[in-house]
């Protein structure tokens, strides 16, 4: 009866069955696809017990219950509404329905690598490894350990080959993933990431000094000359490529004969996107992507602690709109790059402005009477130093503002203070504590002293700012 009465209270907040067009649960969360979000009482949620809080992301508005309360309500909000049980995939889908083009955008670019990141992450977590291994000063003066030890700098060349498979190899994860998103088959996106890979072809690295020297080979037809260049390390070729391949393959599939499908189609969608790639697509693209990493290294170069402060401020409201998971591709072609990058400076930002949500939920968890919001901010808080923001943004530091506002000011005043040492990434992970082993052996003490900053700031300004509010609601009791 219990979880029957929530469920109803929470359909009433929502403004009925006929306002909500699907619904599934996480392990903790009822996601859900409204008809009309405005007819949400918001208040009327706030005010249950259940709650833990709410927000709107990606076209879903999803509702914090808990791990063993959320699958009970959810069950009984299908026998309320009458939908059909519906997997977490399923409401994704329906609720990109309600996105702007910009969002559907950035939920492309997600689906598309957020299926790649484990392999990302293995491989900069390796690189990592290698790193300690081979960095100066870390542990020795002047030394490295495979210098101070000879016997272990075979095991370190293979963590490094271990290491840079994921990278060399990248067009072939994204090849099968972005085929399949587009609606083509996988396994031809993987063997044109293959394609572009190609042994036969110059290593992709070595491009620009071939360039330089003349020396790039070509393939030379009918008066035509293509270049014989690979594409290792790169995202926007390949992510193009596999659009073409994909709309291709759907396209031949409409006029070829059923008897000569499966002989043709894949012939000719491979040879056609392959000639595209290696004519247009490829070497308008990679230029594209070379730009584009060129200005973002050139922007935290050059920009400095500035540069890094309005980044760390603006960050956690770019995760309000979900824009964030776009990163991950710029992520990606900045790990890709090391040798020229030296990493990402996007991951330490973002460890920066989770830590500080954090600290703001902390910093509430110790100061407000409020038995509810001081129930979600406990958890929360600590769930946002590990790297899970959401709980703590939308539960607590923006319903009550000022923490959101203390969040921001330490990830600004963090981030600036990372920016000055050039502290960067060679892995994606878990963007807060434990991130600190993504991060670049030369660049782990001022992470863990920006880590410090961004929680002292944010905790001391949010309680600053409470003191303010108080005072303020004070001065309004007694002038009412």
């Amino acid at each position: 009866m219990k979880y029957n009465q929530i469920a109803k209270e929470i359909l009433e907040a929502l403004g009925g069955k006929d306002n909500i067009s699907a619904a599934a649960h996480c392990a903790t969360r009822l996601r859900l696809v409204l008809n009309d979000e405005s007819k949400i009482n918001q208040e009327a949620l706030d005010k249950m017990d259940d709650v833990k809080g709410t927000f709107s992301t990606g076209g879903q508005f999803q509702i914090i219950l808990g791990s063993g309360t959320v699958n009970k309500v959810y069950q009984e909000l299908t026998k309320l509404t009458g939908l059909q049980e519906m997997s977490t995939k399923d409401v994704k889908d329906a609720g990109a329905k309600n996105l702007n083009p910009i969002q559907r955008l950035v939920k492309l670019l997600s689906d598309i690598f957020v299926p790649i990141i484990p392999a990302i992450v293995a491989g900069g977590l390796l690189m990592g490894i290698n790193n300690v291994l081979t960095a100066k000063d870390l542990f020795i003066e002047g030394r490295s350990l495979i210098d101070a030890y000879p016997e272990i700098a075979d095991l370190a060349a293979l963590i490094n080959t271990f290491a840079n498979a994921a990278f060399v190899f990248l067009p072939i994860l994204i090849g099968f993933s972005a085929t399949q998103r587009f609606g083509g088959n996988p396994y031809l996106g993987a063997t044109l990431g293959m394609l572009m890979v190609h042994p036969d072809l110059l290593n992709g690295w070595g491009y620009g000094s071939a360039l330089a020297n003349g020396e790039i080979p070509v393939w030379s037809i009918f008066g035509f000359e293509i270049e014989k260049v690979g594409y290792q390390g790169t995202v926007l070729p390949v992510l193009a490529s596999s659009f073409i391949l994909a709309k291709t393959e759907q396209f031949l599939r409409k006029y070829i004969p059923s008897a000569l499908d499966n002989l043709l189609t894949p012939l000719l969608t491979i040879f056609i996107t392959g000639i595209l790639t290696f004519t247009a697509v490829g070497p308008i693209t990679r230029s594209a992507g070379n730009l584009l990493t060129d200005g973002l290294v050139w922007l935290y170069d050059t920009t400095g602690l500035i540069g890094g402060a309005l980044f760390g401020l603006v960050y956690a409201p770019i995760v309000i709109t979900g824009m964030h998971h776009s990163f991950i591709a710029v992520e990606t072609q900045l790990l890709a790059e090391f040798a020229k990058t030296g990493g990402s400076f996007i991951f330490p930002v973002a460890a920066m402005s989770n830590v500080a949500q954090g600290a703001a939920t902390l910093a509430v968890f110790m100061i407000i009477n409020d038995k509810k919001i001081k129930g979600i901010a406990s958890a929360a808080g600590i769930s946002a130093l590990l790297g899970i923001t959401e709980p703590s943004m939308f539960g607590v530091n923006l319903k009550l503002r000022y923490p959101f506002i203390g969040a921001i000011t330490g990830a600004a005043v963090s981030a600036a203070f990372i920016t000055i040492f050039k502290v960067k990434a060679v892995a994606l992970g878990a963007a807060g504590l434990p991130g600190i082993i993504s991060i670049r052996p030369d660049s782990i003490a001022p992470y863990v002293i920006g880590m410090v900053i961004s929680f002292i700031v944010a905790f001391v300004t949010t309680i600053i700012l409470a003191k303010r509010a108080a005072k303020k609601e004070q001065a309004a009791e007694k002038a009412s």
